[in-house]
């Protein structure tokens, strides 16, 4: 959605998506939003500088560890599992160890769009994500909105 169509279904109600009631998610820290099939986390500067200095690391070192280029862009490496997944680099024992300073496109699972196109793509989303469920708490239409326009500044 671009911002002009955002502006234009918060003033014209029978345009809002399928989700504007919200959606119910707490993130359980769960970890499963961090393997499975191979992909791409992908990070700017600022986001390697902070997980950097969460690590005690010189940038350099962080690039030269962490961080595999794509298509001009920089990316997490990943890390093959026992089960044949992909695991990020930094998920240990289910936990990330740079929590505090992890990616946007980690900080906004799973409000990403391919997940909001349609209901049965959010129940997909569920399936893979113990945080998606109807006792968590209700995400309002607005907070959903502000985490898709965050995640896609960085695409």
């Amino acid at each position: 959605m671009t911002e002009q169509n955002s502006n234009t279904n918060s003033q014209n109600p029978s345009r809002l998506p399928w989700y504007k009631e919200g959606l119910r998610f707490k993130c359980t820290e769960c970890g499963k939003c961090c393997t499975g099939p191979s992909g791409f986390v992908w990070i700017d500067e600022e986001e390697m500088k902070g997980m950097a200095a969460i690590l005690n690391i010189s940038l350099e070192l962080f690039k030269r560890k962490y961080v595999r280029q794509c298509n001009n862009r920089h990316a997490l490496v990943e890390k093959k599992s026992p089960n044949g997944d992909y695991d990020c680099i930094f998920l240990k024992d289910k936990k990330c160890l740079v929590y505090q300073a992890r990616p946007s496109q980690c900080r906004t699972f799973p409000w990403w769009q391919e997940n909001l196109n349609t209901e049965q793509s959010w129940k997909l989303a569920a399936e893979n994500c113990e945080g998606i469920h109807d006792e968590a708490p209700l995400v309002p239409y607005e907070q959903i909105i502000q985490l898709l326009q965050l995640n896609k500044k960085k695409e």
